[in-house]
Formats: structure tokens, sequence, C-alpha cells
């Protein structure tokens, strides 16, 4: 498999959904004087907070975040913990945002204007509303639309992050799939999207497809290469945790105070999956796990976690409505049970050249470097010899053959350029997330995918469970390998 291009089928993608807690966070700029206002008297003579690398989070800037992840908070009805935990847990934030948009400019990942408005196009279908309906909830809210564009545009490149850096530190082997596929006994449910509740004058909506479980975590942290007694400190802070919760403590507020992770200002909440999807070691601690419910103490390589199942039950096809026609039982069929039978399909085999971005090679010279090869092949040069000297991808020693690719099996951009390529034409440079490419479909051919089906499915459901815990791991490399001057901590450390 080459490097990075092929799409994992269920990528994670940006949550959005209205009323939900990820609409986009409800930052609000208004009062921003108030934060400097409230905050401790205790203040820096240089008035920096922190130095992440070369570049510095002053106090202003974190007193700033802070009225809006204060806001945030209460609009969720998340408990604000006391201002100098919250402080700490802002910070936190705002030094791993910073190393992760490093890292994008780094890789040269630029999140384009078109990227942002198809964002709010796709925000508005899942809602059913219109843009102009979702500009007018947004203003609503609180939040200005340039602010909200710009959450979007956060959370595009983050996920864009993931597709380049994630997925490909990811692997699974056919006897992964294997082993997958007998544990399931060779079958698998279609993939299932959520719908909006039906309102209470229509039909009970049909329960369909795998079940459906949110979750939130409370992650008590524990350093790389531990000392086992740091360990058993470690696990007793979450003991004392769990009992806390056990009578009674609301757990938002415990994780927004207690978190290690990354979602701790969101109440520790880690959004809707199936629950094959959810990690092992998570599904397997909440496999009978009522609604409300807690697990127990979960260790893994990040330290200990505490489960809370939010929320479980199934996806939703809302009920037709009593005027509607009905649909045609086929149409029901296909809707709610596995494919069955041959499953003809279109491949196509094509090669392709990849020239990465990076903060020396941006967007206009990786394109005007794919427009001189073009021309090269066009004028009679070998384009696998070309994909030889210059593709960045792993399929450059075969002179970027690809192999034989399915519907869907790559990123969205590439998928559509090659669907639009005649046999033995060669594209204009296209942009995915792992950079420019110029692609040449060789030809096609149709075959029989049910077997191949079973097995992409199988790929996906594995990946979901592993690129949650990747992620995190990749973060902890960042931090790492940064340099981080945590003034704030350092000086709090330092009065104890």
């Amino acid at each position: 498999m080459m490097s990075g291009l092929r799409h994992p089928a269920g990528t994670m993608f940006l949550a959005l959904v209205l009323g939900g807690s990820v609409l986009a966070s409800p930052a609000l700029a208004a009062g921003k004087s108030a934060a400097r206002q409230a905050a401790p008297a205790q203040q820096f003579v240089d008035g920096i907070a922190a130095i992440v690398d070369k570049q510095v989070i002053t106090l202003g800037q974190l007193d700033d975040k802070i009225v809006e992840v204060r806001r945030q908070m209460q609009q969720q009805r998340i408990p604000v913990p006391e201002t100098t935990i919250l402080r700490h847990q802002v910070l936190q934030q705002m030094i791993n945002t910073m190393l992760q948009n490093n890292e994008a400019r780094r890789l040269g990942i630029r999140v384009t204007d078109a990227q942002v408005t198809h964002a709010i196009q796709t925000v508005a279908q899942r809602n059913r509303i219109s843009v102009d309906q979702l500009r007018k909830e947004i203003l609503g809210s609180g939040m200005g639309w340039e602010q909200y564009q710009s959450e979007l545009r956060s959370q595009i490149q983050d996920d864009m992050l993931r597709q380049r850096l994630v997925e490909d530190r990811i692997s699974i082997s056919d006897d992964d799939i294997d082993a997958f596929l007998q544990s399931q006994g060779g079958q698998l449910p279609p993939p299932q999207a959520m719908t909006a509740p039906a309102p209470e004058s229509a039909a009970a909506p049909v329960a369909t497809g795998p079940e459906l479980i949110e979750l939130a975590q409370i992650l008590i942290e524990v350093p790389d290469y531990a000392a086992q007694s740091v360990v058993m400190e470690k696990r007793q802070e979450a003991e004392a945790i769990l009992r806390k919760l056990k009578t009674g403590a609301d757990f938002a507020g415990v994780a927004a105070a207690s978190s290690n992770g990354p979602q701790a200002l969101q109440g520790g909440e880690m959004g809707i999956r199936p629950l094959q999807e959810w990690p092992d070691l998570f599904s397997q601690a909440i496999q009978n796990t009522p609604a409300g419910g807690l697990s127990g103490i979960v260790q893994s390589g990040r330290g200990f976690h505490i489960l809370k199942v939010l929320r479980r039950g199934y996806a939703q096809q809302p009920a037709p409505r009593q005027a509607a026609k009905p649909a045609a039982p086929s149409q029901v069929q296909a809707q709610t049970q596995q494919p069955t039978g041959p499953m003809m399909v279109t491949q196509t085999h094509a090669r392709h050249i990849l020239i990465k971005t990076t903060q020396v090679v941006d967007d206009d010279k990786a394109r005007n470097t794919l427009d001189g090869l073009r021309q090269r092949i066009e004028h009679g040069e070998s384009f696998a010899e070309l994909a030889k000297r210059y593709s960045q991808d792993a399929s450059a020693p075969k002179g970027g053959d690809l192999g034989w690719l399915s519907p869907g099996e790559t990123v969205p951009a590439f998928e559509q350029a090659m669907n639009d390529l005649q046999d033995g034409q060669v594209s204009l440079p296209v942009k995915s997330p792992f950079g420019w490419h110029l692609i040449q479909v060789q030809e096609r051919r149709s075959k029989n995918m049910e077997n191949e089906f079973r097995r992409m499915q199988a790929r996906s459901e594995l990946m979901q469970r592993r690129i949650g815990p990747a992620y995190e791991d990749w973060l902890d490399q960042l931090r790492s390998q940064a340099y981080i001057d945590n003034r704030l901590d350092n000086t709090l450390s330092g009065q104890q």
C-alpha cells in the first residue's frame, strides 16, 4: 500500500451537528476585558504565560481564551473549575493548538476558503437547513460568523493532520483483517449515519444499524518510563476520582478540573461511534454498561481512564410521514441490510506523481513542478520514469503504479480527478491533503467486490479503533520534541 493516499473508509471527519456539543466551540468575543479584571492578582513581570519553541503565549491571550472557554462551558452546562485549574487547563489546550498549527505549517497544510465554504454547506445539509439559517443560528448563539468560520478552518486542519500524519502510521495487516472478520462471523453491518430526532407528531423512527455509544472520559496521564511508585500514585488518584463520581460528583465538572485528556474542557466528551469503533480497551470496558453508567479503572499506555456512557442506542431512520408514499420493500432492504451476492464495481488501474507541500515547497511551487512534468510527458517522456525520479510517494520505485483502485479507496479529490480521465490520459495537477498529484489512468475493469467490500469495511473498523490513541500518542510526541516553558505551572509549583 502506498503511504497516505488511500482513503480509509470512515475516516474521522468534522462532527458538526446543530444542537450537539460540537457544532463549533461557541466561544464569544465580547467581554474579553472582564477576564483581565477577574484575573488573579498574581501577575508576571514579562507578561508571558508560556513559550512554545520560539513562539509566545501571553497572559493577555490566555485571559482572552479563558473568557471564551468559560462561556462555552456555561452554555454547555459544564461546571467551571476554580480559576487556577481553569488557567492550567486552558493553557495546556493553547500549547497543544500551537504545536498542531506549527506542524501544519511545517507540512505545508493550508485550508482554502473553498474548503471552509464546502464545510459550511455540509453542516447546513446535515442539519437540513439553509446556509442562511445556519448563519442565523450561529449569530443567535452569540458567536460571530467570522469566528465560526475560523473554528471550522481549525477543525478541517486537524482532520487533514490526522490523514497526513496519523493514519499513515497505523498498520493493519491482512492477518488483522482475517482475525477481525472471524470474530464477526465474516459479516459486518453497513456504515450508518444518525439522523435528527423525529418530531413528536411524526411516527416513531425505525432503529437500524450497529449500536452507537456516546462516551466521555477522565484521563489521569502517566509519564513515559515512570517509576512504579509514580504509576501507583496515579492509579490511586484515579481510584479517588472514581469514588468521588460514585458518590454523585458531576462527571463533566470533574473532567474539566482533573482530566489530562484533550477533551477535558468539553467535560471529557469524546463523541458518538459504533461500539466496535471505540478502542478495544474501551469497548470491552463498557460492553454492558448502561447509559449514565461508569466503567472501572481502564489502564492503557497513556495512563488510567474512567469512562462514562452518556448515551447508547441505535441509528435511526425517520419513519415516513403518514401522507408520504411508503418506501418500496427493496429500498428499505437496501438501507438496512448489508449487500449480499455479487457486487460488480469498476476498478481503475492508475499511477501518479506526488509532490508534497512543506514550508519550503508551497502550493504554487508544487503545482508548477507538476505542470513542467506534465509538459515533458506530453512531449514523449515516460510517466513511469518521471515518477521514479520525482515522486515523493512510496509508489515511486514502481513508477508511481498504484495498482487496481476501487471506489472509495482513495481520498475524494484524487478519486474525482481520476474518474474524470480517459484511459491513458494525464490529469492536470490535483491537490489532496497529502500534496499535489499528476494522475494517469492506464485501464479499467469490472470486478465482483463482495469479498473486498467486507475486507474494506473491516479495515475501516480497525482504523477507527486505533486512530484515537494514535493521534493522542502523536500529540504526546509533539510535546516531547518541542521546547515548552510553561511559566504558569512553574510559578505555581514554586509557590508550593
